[in-house]
């Protein structure tokens, strides 16, 4: 019996909720924007609106477009964590749930006979009964069943909307061969980019390579635990592991200018600053993502010593945004990201700062903002975006009152 996690995935979260609530929204295809602009994008599209081509990025217009029965509704974070509570508090009734992943998705233990598939499969349509009763109809699922959480997320990703899907260990890693490199949890952008540079873009490439091989590409442990989830092994621990912060913000029309978008992203990167430090890690990469209104993309990262330093983040910001196209002038979103996480164990630091004197004027910091709110103390780059920041929900990051307020 090889079976530990049952991960519960929710399917198109936010507009669900929405259609729950507003039952004039049922069954009709619905996007969520942080704002009523036609030059705004999704954040996130009911599965009815995935149907069209709709999905989160799709701009406003190409979304009409695309679906000319959409409805917009503008998201309304507070509603979304509300029923976040609720449904961990009703999965748990059934089966213990081990750890939140992110607003929509939780992971579960099986343990005892709960192992057997049989017996896990009829635990997951307990699960989804539980949540049609206890949370609404429209808050569908996606659940998948693994010998580790890795491959529960997987598995809950192969079939959407609604899904059940197991896999078990005596399958693996075959049953996932099928699968682009980008279908894993934990691989983004710049490491699909990476992994193709080695010549690999598929999970069966992934597979070929030994765990020494994939250390080497990663640039550490973190190629190892690959090697071992695939494989469906627990992974020493390291199944719950931060693999990157990060945040993003889709600027109002006034603000679509270089240099309220610059602020609005210096604004953004002292806040994942303040959440790196609470979390006890440290950042050696900082990448740095622009969208413009034309739909074309532009991003670019910076290797750096391991740090929590806001003011060696704000450097580094700096230089990659002196980097950027200079030939397309109206910018839509920016976002950042901290990546590369290094815990406090393993943190070795600079050979030449010293961190004593910066480390206690953070905590000094991140206190009054704690205590008083997110404008209390923030570097004067990010003046103009002081505004900003505020409780806004990725899918990997529950809003923290202490940092988010």
């Amino acid at each position: 019996m090889t079976l530990r996690s049952l991960l519960v995935d929710f399917n198109s979260y936010f507009a669900s909720v929405e259609q729950q609530v507003e039952p004039r929204l049922r069954g009709r295809p619905v996007g969520v924007v942080p704002m009523l602009a036609d030059t705004t994008v999704c954040i996130a599209a009911s599965i009815e609106a995935k149907t069209f081509g709709v999905k989160t990025g799709t701009k406003v217009a190409d979304a009409r477009r695309l679906c000319p029965g959409i409805a917009f509704v503008v998201a309304r974070h507070a509603l979304y964590i509300d029923f976040h509570h609720r449904a961990v508090a009703a999965v748990d009734t059934v089966a213990p749930v081990r750890r939140v992943l992110s607003i929509d998705e939780m992971d579960c233990e099986l343990t005892g006979r709960w192992r057997e598939p049989a017996r896990a499969l009829g635990l997951a349509r307990d699960i989804k009964a539980v949540l049609r009763e206890r949370v609404g109809e429209c808050l569908r699922t996606s659940i998948g069943i693994g010998p580790n959480t890795f491959i529960a997320k997987t598995a809950s990703d192969m079939v959407k909307p609604d899904g059940l899907v197991l896999i078990e260990k005596r399958e693996l890693p075959q049953r996932l061969f099928g699968l682009g490199v980008r279908e894993l949890s934990g691989i983004g952008k710049q490491m699909e980019k990476r992994l193709a540079r080695h010549g690999i873009r598929t999970v069966e490439e992934l597979c070929s390579r030994s765990r020494e091989e994939l250390r080497a590409i990663w640039g550490g442990v973190g190629g190892e635990v690959m090697h071992d989830r695939l494989r469906g092994e627990e992974a020493g621990g390291q199944e719950g592991d931060t693999h990157s912060i990060s945040h993003s913000s889709v600027l109002a029309p006034e603000r679509r200018n270089a240099e309220d978008a610059f602020a609005v992203v210096n604004r953004l990167t002292q806040k994942a600053a303040m959440r790196l430090r609470k979390a006890g890690h440290y950042a050696s990469r900082l990448t740095l993502a622009v969208k413009y209104l034309d739909g074309s993309r532009w991003d670019a990262d910076m290797r750096l010593v391991d740090t929590q330093d806001t003011v060696t983040f704000l450097h580094a910001l700096e230089k990659l945004w002196a980097g950027r196209p200079r030939d397309r002038r109206r910018i839509l979103q920016v976002g950042m990201a901290f990546s590369d996480l290094v815990p406090e164990a393993g943190h070795s630091g600079s050979l030449f700062a010293s961190e004593a004197k910066s480390k206690s004027l953070y905590e000094t910091l991140d206190r009054l903002n704690a205590r008083f709110g997110r404008q209390a103390v923030y570097f004067a780059s990010a003046h103009k975006a002081r505004d900003r920041g505020g409780m806004h929900i990725a899918f990997n990051h529950i809003p923290d009152p202490e940092t988010e307020k």
